[in-house]
């Protein structure tokens, strides 16, 4: 006889679309700052270039979050 779980299976569902939806705001944020620093550092340096490297370590950085979110969830799974 398996011990009965603590948690119902719908608040470990809820919790499931909780760490998903968060992508939603994590990746764009991820964008956002990092252009955002670019920029800074374009203000400070007087340059006119280095909010692309920004922008594009943000992506990166956004895509890096969403494997490690998708492949936490896949080794969560029976």
């Amino acid at each position: 006889m398996q011990p009965a779980s603590k948690e119902p299976k719908d608040k470990n569902n809820w919790a499931q679309v909780a760490n998903y939806a968060q992508l939603g705001f994590i990746f764009p944020a991820a964008t956002l700052v990092g252009w955002l620093i670019g920029l800074g550092l374009d203000h400070l340096l007087h340059t006119t270039w280095l909010y692309i490297p920004g922008l594009i370590l943000g992506i990166v950085a956004g895509f890096v979050e969403l494997i490690r979110m998708v492949s936490k969830g896949a080794g969560k799974n029976p």
